[in-house]
């Protein structure tokens, strides 16, 4: 019993010790707020341990100069050569449609060498190879897969980015770079884990012929495996996404579902994604396949993109009713009371994407942003970068916007890394891993806080454009 009761005594003083340091450290975090500058805050951040990131487009999570680099590397790309478009000659005449794939008047749209081969001779005199483009062509290019310009929004995101992009994704050596990439900077800034959503259908050869399914996740796999990726400390799960307006998409859904239930280890949940104010893919749709391929299938987690429009409706009620554990964006739950009080204290999280939420001109001014009502009664969420690349930005800058903007409290900060692990589709065991790994990693950066205070690293990486924009002082 004496025994028993002293492991009792250091139990309860290890965990007074515990409530100690917190209550210490929310009251550092209190005064630094107050004195730091821009500088410190955002060092603090960069260096402060993350949990996940949940919500991120691997396609639209590539760096402007990321993807140059692999387009113009064929050691590493598996050997294919890349053209990107720099003229437009009017190849096609008048009249030609401009809202399909073949669309002639959009510049620097991507193809490799086996689809320039098959353009008409003025065609292909609209391209240049990629490693032959002039500096401001470079430059061009860079700027054309990012949002770099004030006149750019949801338009120019959804309907040009991705179309430039073309057929750099549809090579897995390009997005297995893409990835290690990701899992280099994230883990430069403190992330833990990556939930990317990655597909590997219909993946094109140099030759212009076809990887199967199987053939594409195994470069993805292979690249995991590798001693860079190791090196990264970041742990990688992908979730497939459907395209939700498309004719074909719950044919789609049923061949993402079969294909997951062999792949697990690799895939651990769906996403539908796609503008939500195309109507054609209105979450009720999938009700009825849904149903239909959980009596087939084991369950499969869901993340669903939801409520990432300027209308109020009732999106994310229906999304929830569709199973799914977790929203992407939520933005307009705000709308809908009923559904609010069904997510306080969870079991459902939504996903906050700051920065997206801005540039897509779906939150004009912070002020109007639902994320600290959210926050502050108790509905879980979780900060992510969306498409970060198209973006320029960071998952610190997502933090450096929620502090600054919400004024967040020091147990509001830490809670969106744990929440974001809580509500990670990884198996119990696993999950319960990376959980203890953050609160270790979290007590020992409190540590040397209250032992030491904030001290800017002096290898801290050149900011990105948004940050640069939303905050001139950080770059100067």
């Amino acid at each position: 019993m004496k025994r028993l009761s002293g492991w009792v005594v250091a139990g309860v003083m290890s965990v007074m010790v515990q409530i100690a340091k917190a209550d210490d450290m929310e009251q550092w975090f209190r005064n630094f707020k107050q004195s730091a500058s821009e500088t410190q805050m955002y060092a603090f951040l960069w260096t402060l341990p993350k949990g996940g990131d949940l919500h991120n487009h691997l396609s639209g999570a590539g760096y402007s100069e990321w993807w140059y680099d692999i387009a113009t590397d064929q050691t590493r790309n598996g050997g294919y050569q890349y053209y990107t478009k720099v003229k437009i000659n009017q190849c096609l005449g008048y009249g030609a449609n401009e809202y399909g794939a073949g669309r002639q008047l959009l510049l620097f749209k991507t193809i490799q060498a086996s689809t320039y081969n098959k353009l008409s001779q003025c065609q292909q005199g609209e391209y240049k190879k990629m490693e032959a483009l002039s500096p401001e062509e470079k430059q061009g290019f860079l700027n054309s897969i990012r949002l770099d310009k004030d006149h750019e929004g949801r338009n120019e995101f959804f309907e040009a980015h991705w179309s430039r992009l073309n057929e750099l994704p549809a090579n897995p050596q390009v997005t297995a770079y893409i990835l290690l990439k990701n899992m280099q900077a994230f883990g430069e800034e403190g992330l833990q884990y990556l939930e990317t959503q990655v597909g590997v259908r219909g993946k094109l050869k140099a030759d212009g012929s076809r990887y199967t399914p199987e053939e594409a996740l195994d470069i993805l796999t292979t690249m995991l495996d590798s001693d860079e990726a190791r090196a990264t400390g970041v742990t990688v799960k992908f979730q497939y996404t459907i395209l939700r307006f498309a004719p074909s998409a719950e044919d789609d859904l049923r061949w993402v579902y079969g294909f997951i239930d062999k792949h697990r280890d690799s895939y651990v949940g769906i996403n539908f994604a796609g503008r939500e104010d195309n109507d054609k893919g209105y979450p009720l749709r999938f009700l009825p396949v849904l149903r239909e391929l959980r009596n087939q299938y084991p369950a499969i987690p869901l993340s669903i993109h939801a409520g990432e429009v300027d209308e109020p409706n009732r999106h994310v009620r229906d999304t929830l009713l569709l199973g799914a554990q977790r929203i992407g964006h939520g933005l307009n739950t705000i709308t809908d009371p009923d559904t609010l009080l069904l997510m306080r204290h969870g079991p459902y999280l939504i996903e906050i994407n700051l920065i997206s939420n801005q540039l897509l001109e779906y939150t004009e001014d912070y002020r109007n942003h639902p994320f600290g009502e959210y926050l502050r009664t108790d509905i879980p969420v979780a900060l992510s970068t969306d498409d970060r690349g198209m973006w320029d930005s960071t998952m610190t800058d997502e933090y450096y916007v929620a502090v600054n903007e919400f004024n967040l409290s020091w147990q509001e900060l830490i809670s969106l890394g744990e929440n974001s692990l809580k509500h990670s589709f990884l198996s119990a065991s696993d999950k319960q891993k990376a959980l203890d790994t953050y609160q270790q990693r979290l007590t020992e950066f409190t540590r040397s806080i209250l032992r030491k205070g904030v001290t800017v690293p002096d290898q801290m990486p050149a900011k990105r454009q948004f940050i640069c924009h939303y905050q001139p002082d950080l770059c100067h």
